[in-house]
């Protein structure tokens, strides 16, 4: 009987039904709020990381469009012909080729992480706000029967599931995959009209 007492009653064991005592299910529920703001943190570092690639990458391709048109610039007139285009829209063909490989996959890592940040947010929302339902609760029971021991917390008052975003969240990663193959797409056709300008006209 006293070992039921204490399993049932807030002795921190747990029950035959699961449940456990305030003290257990207010631990456990601040090890998964801790938990997964450590992990939001680290999902945020790793977020800027892949942005200061990301500016990385932008700078080295911006570096070797300029090579490619300095080159063509510096050029004389008298060697430079309309056939001597395919040479630089080639390589220009191969730069963004290459960087938009390495951009696609930096914006995937991006967006994996930012995922997984948001759901590390819905999470630790959703088990803060447990917590403080399950002290709201005992509190008022505490001041209505002084003296007593709080009731058993139930598993379904303090297990908290990996909360994941609707649908509509993926949207914004999509628009940001269309954006970027635009901007890539606007670049190449300036860079090979500008390579023909220079070439045939």
């Amino acid at each position: 009987m006293a070992e039921e007492t204490g399993l049932g009653y807030g002795g921190g064991g747990e029950a035959a039904d699961g449940s456990v005592g305030l003290e257990a299910a207010i631990q456990a529920l601040n090890t998964i709020i801790q938990l997964h703001f450590e992990k939001i943190l680290e999902k945020k570092r790793e977020v800027d990381e892949q942005k200061k690639e990301m500016w990385r990458l932008f700078q080295l391709f911006f570096l070797f469009l300029a090579v490619v048109l300095a080159a063509q610039l510096g050029a004389p007139p008298e060697r430079l012909q309309c056939r001597h285009c395919w040479a630089p829209i080639g390589l220009l063909s191969l730069g963004h080729l290459a960087f938009y490989v390495a951009v696609a996959q930096t914006l995937r890592c991006i967006n994996g992480f930012k995922y997984q940040r948001r759901c590390h947010k819905l999470t630790l929302a959703l088990a803060t706000d447990r917590l403080k339902l399950l002290k709201m609760r005992f509190s008022s029971y505490s001041a209505v029967a002084a003296g007593a021991d709080p009731p058993p917390v139930l598993p379904r008052d303090f297990e908290i599931h990996y909360q994941e975003p609707p649908d509509s969240y993926l949207g914004k990663f999509k628009r940001s995959w269309a954006m970027h193959f635009g901007f890539l797409m606007c670049t190449f056709g300036v860079m090979v009209s500008a390579s023909v300008v220079l070439l045939c006209f």
